[in-house]
């Protein structure tokens, strides 16, 4: 039996917005795992040294807790390589968020910020994170790993692949479709489908070299 307490993977910016997602939810987060303890600790938290160490490992094992890295291939590996250990991360979702009950969340690592709708019939992969405002329209999917930034629409029947990252306040054309580990930059607006590993940007969009 797990205690009802929370340690952080990661503890920088990002993960300080987990913090705050995780007092909404009255959960309390008590320790972090990282390759260093670090020197600003703004939350008083305890240093269990990295999530693969012995201290991590054991800690992990008592506690639930959450990957709180906002780089999409590192978090990844860090959910598979425990997940190998059966050490399975619970989700991160605020309690503003708006979340129709027809949707389908994940619930391994997912991060749900504050002021976001996920509409009918969505899909939430693993280890995504919908960052703060976002929205997600109807019959989207957001397949393992994405990032969804904050003030990003995916308008309705949008794909984003695998390990894609949708910048802040970007705006996705309903029906298209976003390839795995493509990027899309920040404030763009896309009416085409993007192309596995590919980097758009601009409105409209057009792809970068």
């Amino acid at each position: 039996m797990k205690n009802n307490s929370i340690i952080l993977i990661g503890y920088s910016g990002h993960s300080f917005v987990v913090q705050g997602i995780f007092q909404t939810m009255t959960k309390k987060v008590i320790g972090y795992c990282e390759k260093e303890e670090k020197s600003f600790n703004p939350f008083s938290l305890s240093y269990h040294g990295k999530e693969d160490s012995e201290e991590g490992l054991f800690v992990l094992h008592q506690n639930d807790f959450f990957i709180a890295i906002g780089n999409n291939f590192i978090r990844r590996k860090i959910h598979l390589n425990l997940g190998n250990q059966n050490l399975i991360p619970i989700n991160a979702i605020h309690t503003s968020a708006i979340i129709d009950k027809s949707s389908t969340i994940n619930a391994s690592g997912v991060m749900i910020s504050a002021g976001v709708y996920i509409n009918p019939l969505a899909k939430i992969g693993a280890g995504v994170i919908c960052n703060t405002g976002s929205i997600i329209e109807h019959e989207c999917v957001v397949k393992e790993f994405a990032h969804i930034a904050p003030g990003a629409v995916l308008c309705g029947n949008v794909t984003i692949g695998e390990n894609a990252f949708i910048g802040a306040n970007a705006v996705l054309k309903e029906g298209i479709t976003v390839g795995e580990n493509a990027i899309v930059g920040a404030g763009s607006v896309v009416i085409k489908n993007v192309a596995p590993n590919a980097k758009v940007a601009g409105n409209p969009s057009i792809l970068l070299k």
